[in-house]
């Protein structure tokens, strides 16, 4: 029977963790599928304990790290099934995740990603994520973190599926040119469900998908030097690559806030240099970057993302 979804986890020295994802992914209630791992370069024995023990699973073994948009690139590229579930290598998977994800999906063809109800691994009482918001400011906002999950049970549009855990329409991403490589890690799925807005594509939050999530299992800390100047380089490659001319013009004064508001929050935190070097970089690398082109026929879903960049906004600073 053909595959229907393609598995796809980049790892990146995850040994502690791959055990608990991938014995949970084999527990799934769901048989058209298949799994790829692809490895960038681990040195902590993830590739033999892979091979010994999963031998089931596709591994792709990488000779350098080549970041997270690349990796899950060669996994896509690697499937043929009409829809890739990208996951996270220190994510735990509950029973039926996979296939709930799907029926969300599949109820729209205008549906590009759905996005997992993600809880914290180590607090089950406190929510990860709920889909992921953007922002006029250039933030992103993980809708629920350190919230109760019973606060999320409703399924809703959200700006972004977080690819820690989402399933993606495998048509949609061929038509988008899957994810950007220039971001290396992070903010990358903000992009591409950005470009899938542009086209009038949407993504949605499925609250029966439930995985638990460890929570920056690859990076090491929720604040670190590598993981603040990629996050910084990044939030001025989003509004660069998605908005138009006009649109960046009109937007401009409320990102420069937004970048001088975390400025301000990491110089508190002892890592105002990393946020300022990752903005430099930005802007001193926008050449390399392929910015969406814009067409007139898009021009109603340019103005459906700016209210919802607006709204969101609201809700951060307000709820």
């Amino acid at each position: 029977m053909d595959t229907k979804i393609s598995v796809i986890i980049p790892n990146f020295n995850g040994r502690q963790f791959i055990k608990t994802c991938l014995d949970s992914i084999k527990r799934q209630n769901y048989s058209f599928y298949e799994v790829i791992i692809i490895d960038n370069a681990s040195s902590d024995e993830s590739v033999r304990y892979i091979h010994e023990n999963y031998p089931e699973f596709t591994l792709i073994q990488n000779k350098e790290n080549l970041g997270f948009a690349a990796a899950v690139n060669q996994g896509i590229r690697s499937s043929s099934s009409d829809y890739v579930f990208l996951l996270n290598n220190d994510v735990e998977l509950e029973l039926n995740s996979i296939s709930n994800l799907l029926k969300c999906v599949e109820k729209d063809e205008n549906i590009f990603a759905a996005s997992s109800k993600m809880i914290q691994y180590a607090d089950r009482s406190k929510m990860d994520d709920a889909g992921d918001e953007y922002t006029v400011l250039g933030w992103t906002r993980k809708v629920g973190d350190g919230k109760s999950p019973d606060l999320y049970v409703t399924e809703r549009e959200t700006f972004s599926a977080c690819a820690g855990a989402a399933l993606y329409r495998r048509s949609i991403l061929d038509e988008l040119g899957c994810f950007d490589e220039n971001f290396f890690a992070y903010m990358e799925d903000v992009d591409i469900s950005y470009r899938a807005r542009i086209q009038g594509y949407k993504c949605v939050y499925c609250p029966e998908a439930v995985v638990y999530h460890f929570g920056s299992g690859t990076s090491g800390s929720k604040y670190n030097e590598f993981k603040i100047r990629l996050a910084a380089r990044n939030n001025i490659y989003v509004p660069y690559k998605n908005m138009p001319w006009p649109q960046l013009i009109i937007n401009g004064i409320f990102l420069l806030a937004g970048y001088f508001i975390k400025y301000i929050f990491f110089f508190k935190k002892g890592y105002g240099s990393t946020y300022l070097s990752g903005l430099k970089e930005g802007f001193n690398s926008l050449g390399k970057l392929e910015k969406t082109k814009y067409e007139n026929k898009n021009i109603i879903n340019y103005l459906k993302i700016e209210w919802f960049l607006i709204k969101n906004t609201v809700k951060f600073i307000f709820f």
